[in-house]
């Protein structure tokens, strides 16, 4: 038995959407001048009595993936509420599956997200998710910039 994904290079600045829901609508936009063949998954379609997200993640890179630094920023109704950045890769003792994944390779995942801790209120979220294959900030590999319109509250 073996899996079929399908990609589609994407034009920068063309939305994508995840899903929409009576409760939940997401989507993304590549924010880097380029096409990325790429393709993303959430289920299910929805933020309320959710603990767990099913995400699925393909993907070729444009580079080798030895280092990999991630910055997450979160913006709610206009206002920076989350800052986080972390090296996933080091080239060393790495615990990630991305880590070593050659330019032109196809990375496949799945992980889940898990939301019970957070209980998100109603309104816009912008999440900029970037990603560096070096330290400085000019060897972006992957931007992403996602809309979360959470359309009633969770509480």
């Amino acid at each position: 038995m073996f899996g079929l994904f399908f990609f589609i290079l994407f034009t920068p600045g063309a939305t994508e959407f995840l899903c929409t829901s009576p409760d939940l609508e997401l989507s993304y936009t590549f924010c880097d001048s380029t096409a990325h063949a790429f393709m993303f998954n959430l289920t299910p379609c929805s933020i309320m009595n959710t603990s767990i997200w099913k995400a699925v993640i393909a993907w070729v890179p444009r580079s080798d993936i030895s280092f990999l630094k991630v910055v997450f920023n979160v913006w709610y109704d206009g206002a920076n509420v989350l800052h986080w950045k972390e090296v996933l890769c080091s080239g060393a003792d790495d615990e990630y599956s991305v880590c070593g994944t050659l330019k032109g390779e196809t990375f496949e995942t799945s992980f889940d997200i898990k939301g019970a801790r957070i209980k998100f209120p109603k309104g816009l979220y912008n999440i900029l998710i970037q990603a560096f294959s070096g330290d400085s900030g000019d060897s972006i590999v992957m931007c992403l910039n996602f809309t979360m319109t959470v359309k009633q509250d969770a509480f």
